[in-house]
């Protein structure tokens, strides 16, 4: 009787082997140490994993369920180590979560680690952090309690100190194939001319030259060398990392930067094809191997070149991708008021294959970066983009008139009048400034702000992840000002410590800090219970007759939700044409009729259109 292991690798074999003959010039050598080394891992995989393996098979939607919410966290800013991680499941549990997504956490060196995503070590967590078998224990404790942890992989790059970089810097030939060395400038010269940079103010430049006159590629930092994937081995052996991952217990593995991981000379080394060639193959390596893993792909781009990350439906990739412009769209709308860009997106959104699936958040680790679409911006109302990038770095930092948001630049480039923007989610809204002023009513609608903008990620189709800390409103953290190590990058403004005195008043109404936490617990509690946030739903945008309101709708069989958000800082009336009552999920009320519906300052409303008794009856979440 053939294992679940040859069944798996039978159905996928001859296109996996296609793929790879195809990319690699028919190695076979290559390819029979790629299928024997898949064997291995499953071989490894313990029982409990492969149980999981079949559960999951027999319910391949498991992740597409309504009641599902994430939550991003540094494990050192949350809890000290991993097994401090896992004396907090509880307080995770009541917030609501079951999918964990733990920040870089493995090995790299302290100075030079861009946050955990230069890795010295694949197989290896921080020390400071705990160990392997702690990241384990975690996992199986997580696994136990329902949620799912996810964790990056960074494909693109090892740090200048993983062992493979300090082999090839000593002159083992080997090692040198891994990575883009040159002896003089005149290729990178050419890469340069058509390859944008990442990092144009604080790490000019895709090559770095070494103290030994070598140069190598470097298209994030100097001390994050790129991999050279058109080399069999890298992928072998990242792939190997990968499922080393999976098999400690990490349920999603989040796929760093991938549009980067194949350069070739004459192009802007983005988005190539090769790039698609090597996700699928990930994906069916993951299929083989561990059919329970998902990959989420990190693709920080506009729409177009995000989407094709799926794959198809015959041949997918990535199961899940960030969904990044509505991100940014977001925060442009509640800085202008206006609706119509993050109406204009979510038709684009709404119009995709519904199995497409998303994972919406306000805020990550990460800065918010602009990117907008400018072409029609500026059709629609003039806006010229260096310009409208100065209104929205100068709103959100507090810098133009009425604003009380409270943000920073990161990279900022007054060459370029470029720039992008840090902050917590509750400072953005003004909950900072409410407070430091001690003004009741600019707090109240801070809070309002607040809760808005999590109600209208929850309101969308996907997974909402809340960024830790956001849940008992936590402000930006400005120590970061003081420490050498952090002081240079703005983005620790958002990626302070969580402050657990803020989170012990979460169960008292009385203090902002629990009217933050129970309103969110309540709006996910009413997300996971209503079958219109249904992944299978219709769903759609429609006039709102207000240009400060966004109007999306919701429907499921009989059940229909229109759900209204206005963007503006005053009193608004909107509504849709419906006939018919409805009642009011988060405040609750009934209205005769929703075509005239008063919305508070930045606030939102529920509408869930009331049905006759024998069809109120809510399925279980799919």
């Amino acid at each position: 009787m053939k294992s679940s292991f040859d069944l798996r690798l039978a159905r996928h074999y001859d296109e996996l082997k296609w793929l790879y003959y195809g990319l690699y010039h028919s190695d076979q050598a290559a390819f029979s140490y790629f299928v024997d080394m898949l064997r291995r891992c499953w071989r490894e995989r313990k029982r409990a994993l492969r149980d999981q393996d079949k559960r999951r098979q027999a319910s391949p939607g498991w992740y597409r369920r309504r009641d599902l919410l994430g939550m991003m966290l540094y494990v050192g800013a949350f809890a000290g180590t991993l097994k401090g991680v896992e004396e907090k499941l509880p307080y995770l549990k009541e917030c609501g979560i079951n999918y964990l997504h733990l920040m870089p956490l493995l090995e790299s060196p302290k100075g030079r680690s861009d946050g955990g995503y230069a890795v010295s070590n694949f197989r290896a967590v921080q020390p400071e952090l705990g160990t392997m078998e702690d990241l384990e224990h975690l996992a199986d404790a997580c696994r136990k309690a329902g949620i799912s942890m996810c964790l990056d992989f960074v494909m693109n790059h090892t740090s200048q100190d993983h062992e493979w970089a300090k082999r090839a810097l000593a002159g083992d030939p080997g090692c040198r194939e891994r990575y883009f060395f040159y002896d003089s400038w005149e290729i990178p010269s050419q890469f340069e001319q058509t390859v944008p940079q990442v990092f144009p103010t604080t790490a000019p430049g895709s090559f770095t030259r070494l103290e030994n006159g070598q140069i190598v590629m470097t298209s994030f930092y100097p001390y994050q060398w790129d991999l050279n994937y058109a080399n069999p081995v890298v992928f072998n052996d990242m792939t190997e990392n990968l499922l080393y991952l999976a098999n400690r217990g990490v349920d999603v593995i989040r796929l760093d930067a991938i549009p980067y991981i194949w350069k070739q000379l004459g192009t802007s080394c983005r988005n190539l094809p090769q790039v698609h060639t090597l996700a699928r193959m990930l994906r069916m390596a993951c299929e083989i191997v561990c059919p329970s893993v998902l990959l989420l792909g990190e693709v920080v781009m506009e729409p177009a070149k995000v989407t094709p990350y799926f794959g198809t439906p015959e041949k997918p990739e990535c199961h899940m991708l960030y969904n990044v412009t509505t991100m940014a769209t977001t925060w442009h709308t509640l800085a202008t008021g206006d609706v119509s860009l993050l109406k204009r997106q979510m038709e684009t959104l709404c119009a995709l294959p519904k199995q497409f699936l998303f994972l919406n958040y306000l805020r990550c680790h990460d800065d918010i970066g602009w990117g907008l679409d400018y072409a029609w911006l500026n059709r629609d109302s003039g806006a010229e983009e260096a310009a409208h990038k100065r209104y929205l770095n100068d709103w959100f930092t507090g810098a133009w008139p009425g604003s009380s948001s409270r943000g920073e630049l990161y990279n900022n480039d007054p060459r370029l009048g470029d720039a992008r923007l840090c902050g917590t989610t509750a400072s953005l809204c003004g909950v900072e400034a409410a407070d430091f002023q001690r003004d009741p009513a600019l707090l109240e609608r801070a809070i309002a702000c607040d809760l808005t903008l999590h109600a209208w990620m929850l309101s969308q189709s996907g997974i909402p992840v809340v960024y830790s800390g956001d849940e008992v409103g936590q402000l930006n953290d400005y120590s970061y000002h003081d420490d050498p190590e952090k002081r240079e990058d703005s983005r620790y403004l958002h990626r302070g410590r969580f402050q657990w005195e803020l989170a012990g008043l979460r169960a008292d109404p009385a203090t902002r800090q629990g009217r933050q936490f129970q309103g969110l617990r309540r709006m996910t509690a009413i997300r996971a219970g209503e079958p219109c946030f249904d992944s299978a739903a219709d769903v759609w945008v429609e006039e709102s007759g207000s240009p400060h309101v966004l109007a999306l709708c919701r429907r499921l069989g009989e059940r229909e939700l229109v759900c209204l958000f206005n963007f503006s800082s005053h009193f608004v009336h909107a509504g849709v044409d419906r006939q018919g009552s409805y009642t009011e999920l988060m405040y609750g009320g009934h209205c005769g009729q929703i075509r005239d519906v008063e919305l508070y300052p930045n606030g939102f409303a529920w509408l869930l259109k009331d049905l006759p008794p024998s069809a109120q009856a809510a399925p279980e979440p799919s």
